[in-house]
């Protein structure tokens, strides 16, 4: 919890520079001594994800500044419902706003994204992932985004998991060479293999991997692959798969689908900060 919050806290740092630079020349206009209420209002039904970013915006200017919250990082918000009310000291408001407002509304939209995809395929025990296409520097945001909206985090990295593609088993010699070396690197991570074929899932198997990415199988290839892998390890579909054929996908008795729109074909969610008189 402590890192998190540390990334958090440095993450904003980060954003609120990139947009203040040498200082907000606008807020200048504004007394120094002056304090503003703001509320924060949905426009569109969501997911609600980003409060600790949303928050650490403005008390990085106005560590005094009062936030109050209706809602919670998981909770679905309509149109025109209020959300929090938030009082400080104006400028500092309103240089932050900004910056609070982008990481909400972003992450608000994965998190809603990932809900979509999961409430389709919940009549089943398929389990949506997320990938590495992540918008860059915001990859521990949007995966937290991803578990706010109910879906599960795939790697987070290139260091906490193996994933061994075609490339990676022609470098090392074969499947059961890179399998045997995985294994010595590394013993408690994840190991995964990506296959494109049957022949290839049934050499995963024998090589007693934990997944295998079913790579742009069919729905026939997909049924197939759960016939021959009899539950002996995790299977995992990815590639081209929409709103339209996610369900037929998960019903195939796949056990997890990973989709890289979670994280990169968004849209921001809208939220509005508007003045309390």
């Amino acid at each position: 919890m402590t890192d998190l919050l540390q990334f958090i806290t440095n993450h904003v740092n980060n954003a609120l520079q990139e947009d203040l630079g040498d200082g907000d020349i606008t807020v200048l206009l504004i007394p120094p001594e002056q304090q503003l209420e703001l509320q924060l209002i949905s426009r569109q039904h969501a997911i609600l994800c980003g409060q600790q970013w949303f928050d650490e915006a403005f008390l990085q200017l106005d560590p005094g500044a009062n936030i109050d919250w209706q809602v919670n990082d998981g909770d679905a918000v309509g149109p025109d419902q209020v959300l929090c009310k938030l009082a400080g000291n104006a400028r500092a408001m309103l240089s932050a706003e900004r910056t609070a407002l982008n990481f909400l509304q972003t992450l608000s939209a994965t998190a809603s994204v990932t809900h979509y995809y999961q409430s389709l395929i919940n009549h089943t025990a398929c389990r949506i992932l997320d990938t590495r296409k992540t918008i860059p520097n915001l990859r521990l945001a949007q995966k937290y985004a991803v578990r706010c909206g109910g879906g599960h985090n795939h790697r987070i990295g290139l260091f906490d998991a193996f994933l061994l593609k075609e490339n990676h088993l022609a470098a090392a010699g074969d499947m059961a060479s890179a399998v045997n070396q995985a294994r010595h690197i590394k013993p408690d991570a994840l190991l995964e293999v990506e296959v494109e074929t049957l022949d290839q899932l049934r050499q995963a198997i024998d090589a007693k991997v934990d997944r295998v990415l079913l790579d742009n199988f069919s729905l026939e290839q997909l049924e197939q692959a759960v016939r021959i892998n009899q539950g002996q390890v995790e299977l995992e579909a990815s590639g081209n798969i929409t709103e339209q054929t996610i369900r037929q996908v998960a019903q195939t008795g796949v056990d997890y689908i990973s989709i890289g729109a979670l994280t990169k074909h968004i849209q921001a969610i809208d939220f509005s900060l508007r003045y309390i008189d």
